[in-house]
């Protein structure tokens, strides 16, 4: 058990300590909260929170609606939304570029270093920690009765996928300025889509901040996630 909840403390600790610091950058240094960051915060918890209420929508379905169709219908909608709003999490490693700096603002370099840093490993580690949880679920649900149920490469596999899906919704973000809710339009985002890819050079610069982001997000995956997963299913 504490295998599980001395990383879950340490995430929530580190989520609150982000949020801190966006919240006493103002009144400390006299200048106004950075609101997106805010934004970008509660995005960052939004998969946690949509992940913990398919569980208890799903507890909820098999104590007292035993249907197969609805386990169904809300495992489906629940991962593809889940799925949608995970890259928010990592995006935050994008706030390491300091936009948020404004000129005459009398705000310490090293406060924003600290702020920024604190942010991106908040987002980091929740996506980490999503991808685990999920993974975790994945193999109690498909091999209940296996004695060693990580043995299997197939949800490692997954969850490297995932990483990668990950990436490019960062990409998707930051370089096309999409957000998870422009695919209810979806005859503007393919415009958008095909148009930015249209753009000669684009395609190789995705490429390569997809690879280089899901290898740094699959190295840490190996260094923090996969070891605690160990631990629980060894």
């Amino acid at each position: 058990m504490n295998a599980l909840l001395l990383p879950a403390l340490g995430l929530l600790v580190l989520n609150a300590y982000a949020l801190l610091l966006v919240l006493m950058r103002g009144p400390l240094f006299r200048t106004r909260v950075y609101r997106p960051m805010l934004l970008n915060i509660a995005l960052s918890v939004a998969p946690a929170v949509t992940l913990t209420l398919v569980v208890v929508l799903l507890l909820a379905i098999v104590e007292f609606f035993p249907s197969t169709v609805a386990l169904w219908a809300v495992m489906l909608v629940g991962a593809a939304t889940w799925l949608l709003l995970l890259p928010n999490s990592a995006y935050l490693v994008t706030e390491l570029n300091l936009s948020h700096r404004r000129t005459g603002e009398d705000v310490p370099l090293w406060y924003d270093i600290i702020l920024v840093l604190t942010l991106a490993m908040s987002g980091v580690l929740n996506t980490l920690a999503n991808v685990a949880l999920v993974q975790l679920l994945t193999v109690v649900i498909a091999r209940p009765n296996a004695a060693h149920p990580l043995v299997s490469p197939t949800s490692w596999i997954a969850a490297g996928a995932t990483l990668l899906l990950v990436s490019l919704g960062m990409y998707l973000g930051r370089y096309i300025r999409f957000n998870s809710w422009d695919l209810l339009r979806p005859n503007r985002f393919a415009r958008k889509l095909f148009g930015h890819f249209a753009e000669r050079g684009n395609g190789p610069a995705a490429a390569g901040f997809v690879v280089t982001h899901t290898v740094f997000l699959g190295i840490l995956y190996a260094i923090v996630a996969a070891p605690v997963l160990l631990v629980i299913l060894p």
